[in-house]
């Protein structure tokens, strides 16, 4: 087996991004998805093997990973592509990392977790943004509290690619998310707010079933968690009429409709709009008589999830594994985001 990865969905918005940075960092990546033809001018421009191959296919899947370390998975939506992709790789025994922020990704991995310990393989989904930055500063206020029994995280988000925009699509009539008692829990979708400050003055925070629902339990072994993002008003109020209309969101007519829509966007924030951008978080964990809160400012989110997802095929390349299903924190430590360049947290303790 080579000492190599395979990027998965490489010519997509945010596999491109990894492409050209895995390139200037020295990797040497095989791209990898479902077009020849889509492929073939990111592989030329880069001077990069590229493989096509349907992951409906188990026979042709093994092939393209049977000479490889690890997997970097980014074609989305995840609720379709994780599944055949992770089984794949359970079969040829090559390691599985993606980009998925979805709670049902995660928790359909982490039902994996003895097949993949017996296999010797390790599962690690979310390593980008979502979960690298939320499980480190989960794990990171976990630490300073152990005792505590709520964590509650938050984040602002910028401008979505069309892989991102496509799955919130998909996800619109299915409500929210948390966890409670250590169980994930149906609500409402916004169904609560809070005001959180970032660093920047307070705003308005929206619960949402963002991935961290799910990983941060198995990160922190905390019971009651919530996650947030920041939210303009009419934006609250959209998500609010949203509870109304998921039968109507979610019919195949509005679907087809919305994702048409999309395709006719940017694929994702320009090069500039990436550069100038600033992802920021807040976490919050207390027990029955302490709270402990930290902040983190990072690169844009897309920027900030080449960075996470190459640091951590770096790692795995250099055999620095834990077979099995992890997270990011549980693997390479709450630390692990303070290794991105631009990445800056500050601890705000309240007693």
């Amino acid at each position: 087996m080579s000492s190599n990865f395979l990027l998965y969905g490489a010519n997509g918005y945010t596999g491109t991004l990894i492409a050209r940075l895995a390139v200037r960092q020295g990797l040497r990546p095989i791209l990898a998805g479902r077009n020849s033809e889509k492929l073939q001018p990111l592989a030329t421009s880069l001077g990069l093997e590229h493989r096509a191959f349907s992951l409906e296919d188990e026979s042709t899947v093994d092939a393209a990973l049977n000479d490889v370390t690890a997997v970097l998975h980014c074609a989305g939506p995840f609720s379709r592509t994780s599944k055949p992709m992770v089984e794949g790789c359970l079969r040829t025994k090559t390691h599985y990392l993606d980009i998925t922020g979805e709670v049902a990704v995660f928790e359909a991995i982490a039902a994996k977790d003895a097949e993949a310990t017996k296999a010797g393989v390790m599962l690690l989904p979310g390593v980008g943004f979502d979960v690298v930055p939320s499980d480190c500063l989960a794990a990171h206020l976990k630490r300073q509290l152990p005792s505590a029994t709520s964590l509650s995280l938050a984040f602002t988000a910028g401008q979505t690619s069309r892989g991102t925009a496509t799955t919130i699509v998909e996800a619109q009539k299915q409500g929210g998310l948390v966890r409670r008692g250590g169980v994930l829990t149906p609500v409402p979708t916004a169904w609560k707010t809070r005001t959180i400050d970032f660093g920047e003055g307070p705003v308005l925070g929206t619960t949402l079933p963002w991935g961290d629902v799910s990983t941060a339990f198995y990160s922190t072994g905390i019971p009651n968690i919530e996650v947030y993002m920041a939210t303009p008003p009419s934006t609250y109020w959209a998500l609010v009429a949203s509870r109304y209309l998921g039968w109507l969101l979610g019919s195949p007519p509005m679907q087809s409709l919305q994702k048409r829509l999309i395709q006719a966007q940017p694929p994702g924030p320009t090069d500039a709009q990436r550069q100038q951008g600033k992802t920021r978080l807040w976490g919050e964990v207390s027990d029955d008589g302490a709270t402990k809160v930290s902040r983190l400012q990072c690169p844009e989110g897309y920027t900030l999830t080449a960075l996470t997802a190459l640091a951590i095929v770096t790692k795995v390349l250099a055999g620095q594994v834990s077979v099995g299903f992890q997270t990011p924190s549980k693997v390479y430590g709450a630390d692990l985001i303070l290794e991105i360049e631009g990445v800056e947290r500050l601890d705000i303790n309240n007693g």
